[in-house]
């Protein structure tokens, strides 16, 4: 049953002495670190040293390493036996050497159970407002999206070939009151444009908290070699998600522009977000992983951060 200490649930008596590795641990990686039960041992690669306190008063084990210099890697291997990977890809390049780095390391001595990546729903690419589910073929258009495949490629592989069960998260826009550039609110107030409701295309959404839970499920109950789409329940397209947030602010909505008028005020940046459309399904996510979302809605979530900057 769930509890206070652990709201996912109490684990099986042989899980009591898991040791999970957060590999990227940034603020999703944080709050997967808070949810979990304290009798799991958490671990995070660091590459800065300065962060080594900051993980020590979380209760996370640091561990000074980086994923673009293997050799730095080599104390990796062994010692967790759950890995939740959320390092990026490099800037730029045609593939993921710090997946593979990573990869290579835990191979030297006995293999985590599990392995999880977080992924972006970007690797599905431009899908002109269709419903997507993780058998869609993937299309990324954008070499930041396709370094993402590449990375999945890296990880699918070590469970075909070990037996480690690894499980791939498609990950959406991002999106919590206490995470950095985590609302629309900045975005309001400077007055972004949005396309006009005839051009705009549809967007997908998790809470943060929402995602943390994600990682945690999939790090124990997700099937082998699966990949799961890791979104709320909206259905809205871009311009509306927008509208929506700056109703609860009381702000004013943004501009409404054309795709044609779009380049000339909109960086690279937004203009990518905005050429693709696909609604995510995120039936998997709830049957498999029997995830009961927090905030179904962004419109949950976005009431929750009015309250939020109000106190």
């Amino acid at each position: 049953m769930p509890s206070n200490q652990n709201p996912l649930g109490a684990l099986p008596s042989r899980f009591r002495r898991e040791r999970v590795l957060i590999v990227g641990c940034g603020d999703v990686g944080v709050r997967v670190a808070r949810e979990l039960p304290a009798r799991v041992r958490v671990l995070a690669l660091t590459s800065s040293p300065q962060r080594v306190a900051e993980l020590r008063a979380q209760n996370i084990t640091p561990l000074v390493g980086n994923l673009d210099e293997p050799k730095t890697l080599q104390r990796l291997a062994g010692l967790a036996t759950r890995v939740l990977h959320l390092a990026p890809p490099p800037g730029e390049g045609g593939g993921d050497p710090r997946t593979l780095a990573l990869v290579r390391a835990l191979r030297q001595r006995s293999l985590p159970v599990s392995l999880i990546y977080g992924s972006t729903s970007g690797v599905y690419g431009d899908c002109a407002g269709d419903v997507v589910n993780e058998a869609r073929p993937l299309h990324p258009d954008t070499p930041r999206a396709q370094r993402r495949v590449m990375a999945e490629s890296t990880v699918c592989f070590l469970g075909r070939a070990s037996g480690v069960r690894t499980n791939v998260l498609r990950i959406p826009g991002i999106y919590a009151p206490d995470r950095v550039g985590g609302t629309p609110r900045e975005r309001l107030l400077r007055g972004t444009p949005v396309l006009e409701a005839a051009d705009d295309v549809f967007t997908n959404h998790i809470h943060a908290d929402d995602l943390a839970r994600a990682c945690i499920k999939a790090l124990w109950c997700g099937q082998p070699q699966r990949a799961y789409n890791v979104n709320d329940d909206t259905v809205l397209k871009m311009g509306d998600y927008f509208d929506l947030a700056a109703d609860l602010y009381g702000l004013p909505r943004p501009p409404r522009i054309s795709r044609f008028e779009a380049p000339r005020q909109l960086t690279l940046m937004l203009l990518s977000f905005m050429s693709e459309s696909r609604r995510m399904d995120n039936t998997r996510l709830k049957r498999e992983l029997r995830l009961r979302l927090h905030y179904p809605t962004v419109t949950e979530g976005l009431q929750t951060i009015n309250s939020y900057f109000q106190k």
